[in-house]
């Protein structure tokens, strides 16, 4: 990245740039991001290609003022981070999904992010509801967040008795666990943006991704709640975990709050791709 894009990048997320890349300036940085770049599959809705490659990523959500999933965001914001002196490598995992089964390969994009003063954090602003600020990355213990109680902790083996990496603790795939339930199987090797190409393409044509199947724009709120749109279906949820639902009636409608309480401006309302549904 170059400066300019720094700049307006840092424009984005409302910050000033800063002087050195503290754990307190990633704290805030992860936050912000959370607050302001919604976690969005409208991409593959509206027939936009998703390419993993650092200037297509900054135009959307940069130039474009659009979110993205996972790849796109942790993907730019491992790039911004990078660009402000942190020591960044981007991490595969498999999301948990029914009966806490594994997902695909590159199923998922984080990031590892060590600090000056010292720290070594999981940031991961690409997962929809998540951690609001960096998990402490060598901590086993309870960690608490205004988005649940985390626990970063050994894998397991696999179903084919596989721990990760070599026979080593060093090695050894990582779980994400939120409030006692597995959320992701993190690898600790470190991985090049390309590496994920096959996971977009997966969950970006798949029948059985759930991106394919259904709309989501999502992000926190100030107050530490969520705001969603699925299709038609507005939710608010606040921090306590009350949730406030309505049903949007006109296209003016739905593309109203898109614009107003997530900073995008479509056209058209977007439909499940194939349905002609908004769902």
């Amino acid at each position: 990245m170059h400066s300019a894009q720094v700049d307006a990048y840092l424009r984005r997320l409302g910050v000033e740039h800063p002087a050195w890349p503290t754990v307190d300036v990633l704290r805030d940085l992860h936050l912000r991001h959370l607050r302001t770049v919604p976690f969005e599959n409208l991409s593959i809705h509206l027939g936009e290609e998703i390419v993993l490659e650092e200037k297509r990523l900054l135009d959307k959500v940069v130039g474009a003022r659009r979110g993205g999933f996972c790849y796109e965001l942790n993907g730019a914001f491992g790039a911004l981070l990078a660009a402000l002196g942190y020591d960044v490598a981007l991490l595969a995992a498999r999301v948990y999904g029914d009966e806490e089964r594994l997902g695909i390969p590159y199923d998922h994009l984080a990031l590892r992010v060590r600090t000056v003063d010292g720290g070594d954090w999981l940031a991961d602003v690409g997962f929809g509801a998540h951690s609001h600020l960096p998990l402490a990355f060598g901590e086993r213990g309870e960690q608490k967040d205004p988005g649940g109680t985390f626990r970063i902790v050994e894998a397991q083996p696999d179903a084919a008795g596989v721990r990760g990496g070599h026979d080593t603790v060093e090695a050894a795939d990582l779980d994400v666990i939120r409030d006692g339930r597995p959320q992701y199987r993190l690898e600790v090797r470190p991985r090049v943006l390309g590496d994920f190409v096959a996971g977009v393409w997966w969950h970006s044509t798949s029948p059985v991704s759930h991106f394919t199947r259904s709309l989501v724009c999502s992000r926190v709120t100030e107050d530490g709640g969520r705001i969603t749109l699925s299709g038609r279906r507005f939710t608010v949820t606040g921090a306590d975990g009350g949730r406030q639902e309505r049903e949007l009636g006109t296209d003016e409608e739905v593309l109203g709050v898109y614009r107003e309480r997530f900073g995008i401006e479509l056209g058209s309302v977007p439909t499940v791709r194939g349905s002609g549904q908004e769902s």
